[in-house]
């Protein structure tokens, strides 16, 4: 299990960000999925209808995080699947609201989105609370949860290192994040869709994706569950190869959610 702070394979210094950034292809395909999100950027349709295009993506980033999760439903009512569904669009549409305390406060951000993901879901003292007990939901079926002892320490060192300057490309950042918190699960529920929503707020605070047009989600779905898995599995092997396998599958996963942007 990848620890942050020692990622891959003993990595360590101020700026072990940077370092996994180094990989050729990992280098090669953030930099092209980039170059697809900042296309998104200066389309003028895009900029024209601005409101819509973000409403879209809460709407689309929304509903494919519920299906990743299996709760793939057409319509919010009161079943277990469509209040999935509420959830997973209410967390995606909360992100704008929490960039600007993203670069001082992630654990604060992360806490506010699970409380509002996990809301009829988890019980009210679970709302925001990191698990205390070797429990927490798993529909993407990933395996090996931690134990509950390294959420509150590994949560820690993911905050301070994305606050921490890096030279490693903002797309690496946001994939690190959310691979932290969906192979950590530091919620009994919900970390699937706290994670993708963390995700978003790097991207939009790191000003890669500043009005949140894009559908990083959509492109995650478009890859298939199969493939989600396989990475983050990658990830949590602790290998660089294992890694740089996760960054390249997650920027191709941005890269995508820029191409599903319509107007």
């Amino acid at each position: 299990m990848v620890v942050v702070g020692e990622i891959n394979s003993g990595i360590t210094g101020p700026d072990p960000f940077g370092v996994l950034g180094q990989d050729i292809e990992v280098a090669r395909v953030m930099a092209a999925a980039r170059e697809e999100i900042d296309s998104v950027l200066w389309r003028r349709d895009v900029r024209t209808n601005a409101a819509a295009v973000a409403r879209a993506s809460v709407e689309r980033g929304g509903r494919d995080s519920a299906a990743i999760d299996g709760a793939d439903t057409a319509v919010v009512d009161d079943s277990p699947m469509g209040r999935a569904l509420a959830r997973a669009i209410d967390v995606t549409a909360a992100v704008p609201g929490q960039v600007g305390a993203w670069a001082k406060a992630p654990l604060q951000v992360i806490a506010a989105l699970h409380g509002i993901a996990a809301n009829g879901f988890a019980t009210e003292d679970q709302l925001g609370r990191p698990r205390a007990l070797e429990i927490a939901d798993d529909p993407l079926r990933i395996g090996s949860l931690p134990p509950a002892a390294q959420v509150a320490p590994r949560l820690s060192l993911l905050a301070g290192l994305v606050i921490a300057p890096t030279a490693a490309p903002a797309i690496l950042v946001a994939g690190i994040v959310h691979a932290e918190l969906l192979t950590l699960r530091p919620f009994t529920w919900g970390s699937g869709l706290v994670a993708r929503a963390a995700a978003r707020c790097v991207l939009a605070e790191r000003a890669v994706d500043p009005s949140l047009f894009t559908i990083p989600e959509n492109g995650m779905f478009t890859l298939g569950r199969p493939a989600y898995v396989e990475a983050l599995r990658a990830y949590a092997s602790g290998t660089r190869a294992g890694s740089s396998a996760y960054l390249v599958w997650f920027a191709t996963a941005c890269a995508l959610g820029a191409k599903a942007v319509t107007v």
